[in-house]
Parts: C-alpha cells; sequence; structure tokens
C-alpha cells in the first residue's frame, strides 16, 4: 500500500480531521520502521523489544480524540519509535512535546529518529512515563495497556485538559478511555476497544 492510498483507507474509516491527515502525510512512517515495503499498511509492525509501531488508524483516531492545536504541552507515555511524537509535534507546534520511553535503546532511537524527521519540539526522555514527568500538560496520551488510568497522570493534567489510555489487561483488547479534567473533577468516555502492548512501569503489568 502507498501513503495516498493509505490515507484514503483512513478517511474511508471515519478519519476526518484534515490537520491529523496533513500530519500523516508529512511525517512519513517509513522513516520509524525497519518493514519499508510494510510502512503504510493499515496494521502494527514489531520494533524489538517485544514492542510495536501502533497501527495507523489506531495513531490517528487517537490524534483526532486529542483535540491537539497548536501551543499545547503534550506528555506521551510510550515512544516506541517515535512516530507518534513526531506527529504529536507537528502538531502542537510551537508546542512543547515530552515522550517518555521505559526500554532505554528504544529511547535513544525514538531521539534520533525524530531528529532525522526534522521535529524539534519533541523531547524524549528515558523514564517510567507511567509515574508522570515535570509540571503540568494540556494533553496526555498513553500508547499502551495498562490496568487503570495511572492516577500521576490525571493528576498532571490541566484544567480542561485532555487524557487517552487504553485500559484493561485482556490480550484481546482494551478499552479506549478519554478523561477530561474540568474544574478538577474528571469526566470519563469510553471510545471503544483497541489492542495495545501491555505498559511497563510502576502503574503498568
Amino acid at each position: 500500500m502507498t501513503l495516498s492510498s493509505l490515507l484514503a483507507e483512513l478517511r474511508g474509516m471515519g478519519i476526518t480531521d484534515a490537520r491529523v491527515l496533513d500530519a500523516l502525510a508529512a511525517v512519513k512512517r517509513e522513516d520509524f520502521v525497519r518493514q519499508k515495503k510494510e510502512a503504510y499498511e493499515n496494521y502494527p509492525l514489531p520494533i524489538g523489544w517485544e514492542q510495536t509501531i501502533s497501527q495507523p488508524y489506531t495513531v490517528a483516531f487517537m490524534l483526532e480524540a486529542l483535540e491537539l492545536s497548536s501551543g499545547l504541552r503534550v506528555l506521551e507515555v510510550g515512544a516506541g519509535s517515535g512516530w507518534n511524537a513526531a506527529l504529536l509535534g507537528k502538531l502542537v507546534a510551537p508546542g512543547e512535546v515530552i515522550s517518555t520511553e521505559i526500554i532505554s535503546e528504544l529511547a535513544l532511537s525514538a531521539e534520533q529518529n525524530v531528529r532525522r524527521a526534522g521535529i524539534s519540539n519533541v523531547r524524549v526522555v528515558c523514564a517510567d512515563g507511567s509515574l508522570g514527568f515535570s509540571g503540568a500538560f494540556d494533553r496526555i496520551i498513553v500508547t499502551a495497556a495498562c490496568p487503570a488510568v495511572p492516577p500521576p497522570l490525571v493528576e498532571q493534567l490541566a484544567d480542561d485538559g485532555v487524557l487517552l489510555a487504553p485500559v484493561g489487561e485482556g490480550m484481546f483488547g482494551q478499552d479506549l478511555v478519554k478523561l477530561r479534567k474540568r474544574g478538577g473533577r474528571i469526566e470519563r468516555q469510553s471510545l471503544g476497544s483497541f489492542v495495545f502492548v501491555p505498559l511497563r512501569g510502576r502503574h503498568g503489568v
């Protein structure tokens, strides 16, 4: 499949945010995977260390659900190959993206991939992202399955902020949960079932 055919397929699957589609066109998935011939197939690909780069539809769906705009401060838990972090950077520029990755080799690779893609507002940090990071965030995205939404992340979510996390430990899928903080209160919404690798760390498995 080519990039243009993938984008057409995503539109057919209900992805309508033009900014998300433009970011997917600009930040090439092929630069973040080893399997270049499969880069634009609409399924996950292995990236080593029992981790995957997510299915393009899943990535697009989550980016759309995050309600991203320029100038936001974003925390990503689980950098993987760095593709989603680069997309986030593109979508919130000149805002800031902190992407955590608990596997040191992947953190280094993700940082290099993001830089090669020409994205300068993303910082990849080798850390247990389930514990959060310094400061408050307008948007938080967890890209691995957690038993429950990590409490430190809820605490660090800014008012009127949005948090996305796949919740559940079943091997056949997790519930993608969207949280919004309003006046210190949390509104919770289920966005459907998706499949993710398990989150590692204190609030993971």
